[in-house]
């Protein structure tokens, strides 16, 4: 499927001194991340928020992207429409594709309160945006006369109000405001926010929209944000998917805990590398990451962070890569072959078809991908122990050299040695104490 860059993380614009220019210092590295191989970005929220330095999950304004003197600003906290359109255009030109972060959960900085007269509490849910498009009152949100809780208490951030999907004029308005972003802004799909906030069917009817781009149909690709404690990824899927003919993935939180085990928990044993994982269970709906802008704030990865990458970007699945750990805490190293650039390089020239694991115990796990298309296929070594691992296996290819292509290691100074199949197929592959080596 490619490999996806998240292009920010919580608070960026101030962090890299880049306020109201985020979308230009993106644009700026798009060449060289198509190059690299990657194939897709998200981006974080482009709609106005409540204030003009927010992240963007507080919408104010769905059709304000930059260009309306409001909530202290034209411009966004990342930029102005006009920038925005112009990295979307960049991006394509340079053969990515571009997801929009899509928050129709909860909305903020309205301009006025109202009581709702079911529970008769006082909320800010009177809204008036510039843009003239998709006004809200407390009809548009919960408690509603179109929705039954059914004694559970809805997700809620703060004193945020959410939206009311179940109200025709919610449901159309967002539907409508999908099709703009995927028409006439530019998008080719959506990273759903919050997805446990709201009937699954909502994002269902999204993705199943055939929108009109360069006089041609369209389908949106779509990946959903499912972390709740009374919610499955599976369950979420399959109520979203059900009589869908265009599904919507979702990010697969339980193999990222699995990841951090194994690079934080010394002893983490291998033969649970996947256990529970969507990857395990339906690899093709898997969107794979190891940080993301929410976790790594509340339970980062502290060690031997590239073990979880040499997973990612080896396996099935559609790999994520994080802003932060690329660019602001040098695990790219796009000039030597022991970063996440040499992976996604292998990703995308290498790591095509079924994987077969060829051996696996507590500190040992080596796989194949047999390969598809013009992807050839690769050995994955994965080793957790404190010294150099390896083990004989027989693979699917006879009489062939193998020759390491990305590795990393405690120490990280040997290079792993080319190999040679006998007629059975048959050789044995090494990697570095703490680390991996992938053989193409």
């Amino acid at each position: 499927m490619g490999v996806l860059m998240q292009t920010f993380y919580w608070n960026c614009p101030s962090a890299e001194n880049q306020e109201f220019n985020w979308w230009n210092n993106i644009k700026s590295k798009i060449p060289t991340l198509s190059d690299i191989g990657f194939t897709a970005l998200w981006l974080p929220p482009c709609n106005k928020a409540a204030s003009n330095v927010s992240m963007g999950y507080d919408t104010y304004d769905y059709y304000d992207l930059g260009d309306l003197n409001q909530k202290g600003s034209a411009k966004t906290w990342f930029g102005s429409k006009d920038e925005l359109t112009d990295l979307i255009d960049t991006a394509h030109n340079n053969r990515l594709s571009v997801y929009a972060d899509l928050v129709i959960h909860q909305n903020s900085g309205g301009d006025a309160e109202e009581v709702n007269p079911i529970d008769g509490i006082s909320r800010w849910t009177k809204f008036n945006p510039l843009s003239q498009k998709f006004p809200r009152t407390y009809l548009d949100f919960q408690p509603s006369i179109y929705e039954t809780i059914d004694g559970l208490e809805p997700i809620t951030f703060g004193a945020m109000p959410n939206l009311c999907h179940r109200n025709p004029d919610v449901y159309t308005q967002i539907l409508e405001y999908a099709e703009w972003l995927l028409e006439t802004v530019g998008f080719d799909g959506f990273r759903y926010d919050c997805v446990a906030g709201y009937g699954g069917w909502m994002v269902r009817a999204i993705q199943e929209l055939r929108v009109n781009k360069n006089n041609a149909s369209f389908i949106p690709f779509g990946v959903g944000e499912c972390w709740a404690s009374d919610y499955t990824i599976n369950e979420w899927l399959n109520e979203t998917n059900s009589w869908s003919d265009n599904p919507s993935c979702a990010f697969d939180f339980l193999l990222r805990q699995n990841l951090k085990n194994l690079c934080d928990d010394y002893g983490f044993s291998l033969k649970g590398l996947t256990s529970g994982s969507l990857l395990n269970d339906n690899a093709s709906l898997a969107v794979t990451f190891v940080e993301n802008h929410d976790i790594v704030r509340l339970d980062p990865i502290i060690n031997d962070k590239m073990l979880a990458y040499a997973v990612i970007l080896t396996h099935e699945g559609y790999p994520c890569v994080f802003w932060q750990d690329y660019y602001n805490w040098d695990l790219a190293q796009e000039d030597n072959n022991s970063g996440i650039a040499a992976l996604v390089k292998v990703h995308e020239q290498y790591a095509g078809g079924p994987t077969d694991i060829l051996y696996c115990d507590d500190n040992l796990y080596i796989m194949q991908r047999r390969g598809f298309g013009n992807q050839k296929g690769l050995i994955l070594v994965l080793n957790n122990g404190g010294a150099w691992n390896g083990k004989a296996v027989q693979t699917l290819w006879s009489n062939r050299e193998f020759i390491p292509v990305a590795w990393r290691g405690d120490a990280n100074a040997d290079i792993p040695e080319n190999k040679f199949t006998d007629n059975n197929g048959s050789t044995d592959f090494w990697a570095p104490a703490r680390g991996y080596a992938v053989y193409v």
